[in-house]
């Protein structure tokens, strides 16, 4: 089984923030639970280098644009670590082989493809030309400053894609999320496709276009490309086409236009699969106000991992908010996240259980023969995975989370209604029982946890001798087994 996820690769002109860790980390967490689920599993990311706002930024700062580039783009590698990331792929679109890429594909949509004169608004920052309709104030929506431009230019016949994109949305229903992105993509396309300009010839910061002088790809060509290369256009086309029948692009909601309408045109042009879906999350704001670096409130990644764990903040993003929404990102409600959810419910759950255990040796003698209210918990643990899929198809990745927390909750309860530490005195085999279905659950509890805080998981698996390496481990029953010496899942100093 394949399966394919993307992060948007990431525009270098400024440095990561909150909002990339964000997409990296649910594009993260949708690869971990699919590989545990037995997926083989494509992950990529990267960064997006080529364009106006690139070369300016380099300018401004004094700095030849490659090395520019080069500097930029390793603080992204830079985050991908600290966030723990699983890619398989991390892509730079200034690369030869996303040049060879790109200039291929560039190839088959040339029968769509002509050359006129462009005049109209510009917007450096979101690299695309804007409506006269859509200005207000000498802005682009996004806030963005325009300038106005004419150039000769390349264009892509979008507006020939009208009819087969309202088609394809019809039939696949899933192929944008959520719904309420879905529908604002099917009324900007209902309201009239215009063909897209595609290529450059006042900069030449960007890929050269094949057979032609001086003019370089309009960068959402160039980036949107970037999924196929790593896939391994042009050479593996078969497995490009595997791939991306299953894959998910996970994006911002200011680039879904780009992903929904523009790429999927421009694959349909090219005879290349379309992807199974794009998703598209919302923003963060801090303390209820828009991030800004003027302000001053632009939350960085490296600081929140530093003084509060890495778990902790992955935690945090997907519990907050329902992942698709905005969302506001406060250090007094993270602060609260760690200390009731992670230390108060999991860790308390996790160390008074297994610490009971090593109080008689650390062995855990294992008894199957349950009462009613037991094989209640344990029927609810094995069955967690299975509950979580339907909700990672459809990047519901808040919802997954509040289902192993749901489980947590009910392993409390349970804990304090069969109440061990008497137990111990008067019925040994009974405690044995309470034991054996509390380890199951806090074992499945560690698996559903794992694609969100990989290390807490492998902690538990630790404590448990346990694999953990993949979901099918839930269905083996314990057997008679020592557990290893314990230790603070959330240490008091975070």
């Amino acid at each position: 089984m394949n399966f394919c996820v993307t992060t948007p690769i990431y525009y270098i002109n400024g440095d990561p923030h909150i909002g990339h860790a964000y997409a990296s980390i649910a594009a993260d967490i949708i690869a971990r639970f699919k590989r545990l689920d037995g997926y083989t599993v494509h992950f990529s990311t990267g960064t997006d280098e080529h364009g106006v706002k690139v070369a300016r930024s380099a300018e401004n700062v004094g700095m030849d644009t490659h090395h520019f580039s080069n500097i930029m783009s390793q603080k992204f590698r830079d985050l991908s670590r600290a966030i723990n990331l699983s890619e398989d792929d991390f892509i730079r679109t200034t690369e030869e082989r996303h040049k060879k890429s790109a200039q291929t594909f560039w190839k088959l949509l040339e029968k769509d493809i002509y050359k006129s004169i462009y005049s109209g608004w510009y917007s450096a920052r979101d690299e695309e030309y804007v409506p006269e309709n859509e200005i207000v104030d000498g802005k682009a929506p996004s806030g963005a400053p325009v300038e106005w431009m004419e150039e000769e230019s390349y264009f892509f016949k979008l507006s020939a894609y009208q009819d087969k994109l309202l088609e394809h949305y019809e039939k696949y229903p899933d192929f944008i999320g959520p719904n309420a992105r879905r529908n604002e993509v099917i009324s900007f396309v209902k309201s009239g496709l215009k063909d897209l300009s595609i290529s450059r010839s006042k900069f030449n910061w960007g890929i050269p276009i094949p057979d032609s002088d001086g003019h370089v790809m309009y960068v959402w060509i160039d980036a949107l490309a970037n999924y196929i290369t790593s896939l391994g256009f042009p050479e593996n086309k078969e497995y490009v086409s595997q791939m991306m029948e299953n894959c998910v692009h996970v994006v911002g909601k200011e680039i879904l236009r780009f992903h929904a309408v523009y790429w999927p045109a421009f694959l349909m042009s090219a005879g290349i699969t379309l992807p199974k879906r794009v998703f598209a999350h919302g923003w963060w704001t801090c303390d209820k106000e828009k991030m800004s670096k003027s302000v001053g409130n632009v939350v960085d990644p490296f600081y929140i991992i530093q003084n509060y764990g890495l778990d902790q903040l992955r935690y945090f993003l997907f519990r907050e908010v329902r992942f698709g929404e905005d969302g506001d990102f406060s250090e007094e409600a993270l602060k609260n996240r760690i200390l009731y959810d992670l230390a108060n419910d999991l860790g308390n759950l996790v160390q008074r259980v297994l610490a009971f255990i090593q109080k008689f040796g650390g062995h855990l003698t294992v008894n199957y023969d349950f009462s009613d209210q037991e094989r209640i918990l344990f029927a609810n643990a094995k069955n967690l995975v299975s509950r979580m899929r339907s909700q990672i198809e459809k990047q519901d990745l808040h919802g997954a989370l509040n289902t192993v927390w749901n489980l947590v909750s009910e392993s409390n309860k349970f804990t304090n209604d069969m109440r061990p530490w008497e137990l111990v005195k008067t019925d040994v085999s009974r405690l044995n029982a309470v034991l054996t279905v509390l380890c199951e659950s806090i074992r499945s509890i560690a698996f559903g946890i794992a694609p969100f805080m990989p290390d807490t998981a492998r902690k538990i698996f630790n404590f448990m001798n346990v694999e953990g390496k993949s979901f099918d481990e839930i269905e083996n029953n314990f057997i008679d087994q020592k557990f290893v010496e314990l230790s603070p899942l959330f240490p008091k100093e975070k």
